[in-house]
């Protein structure tokens, strides 16, 4: 099994707790998901992330097919990280860590994700192909999403 790892840094304008606030309910994640993909919650409990937490959604990643995608938050300790992983969905393996961190430039939000693809030689082909640069033009669009949400502030008087 060929393993992948993408990993992300982005600095946040905003206090330890807003982000947190944020990042930590499974409703924003629609808000910083690219709209072609037509990412949309089909269950969860409509509480905070939490340990043991089940999230089931469906979203069109690649040439419009629609997938189901099921994600267990798997460990949370506020203000500072959680990890969630794929239960069912397109991947072989999807481990995803969130870590945010209160710096003099703002809060820190690494993003490590550790991947791999179904089939074997094909999956690794697929990846090289289609599926590293898909995932690159999520992060680029969530970490452009995120700029406009939290470090576009408005300064005009």
């Amino acid at each position: 099994m060929k393993l992948y790892k993408i990993e992300t840094v982005q600095y946040i304008n905003s206090t330890i707790e807003e982000c947190w606030d944020f990042f930590s309910s499974p409703k924003n994640l629609q808000t910083i998901t690219l709209d072609n993909m037509s990412f949309e919650i089909q269950d969860f409990d409509e509480k905070r992330m939490y340990p043991g937490q089940i999230i089931t959604y469906t979203l069109k990643p690649l040439l419009g097919i629609k997938v189901s995608w099921v994600t267990e938050i798997t460990s949370v300790k506020d203000n500072d990280y959680f990890i969630d992983v794929q239960l069912f969905g397109p991947y072989k393996l999807w481990h995803h860590k969130h870590f945010f961190e209160q710096t003099e430039n703002g809060i820190k939000m690494t993003d490590v994700v550790h991947y791999s693809l179904p089939f074997g030689f094909l999956g690794r082909i697929m990846n090289k192909l289609v599926v590293a640069d898909k995932l690159k033009a999520i992060f680029d669009y969530r970490r452009n999403k995120i700029d406009e949400l939290f470090n576009s502030k408005n300064t005009a008087v």
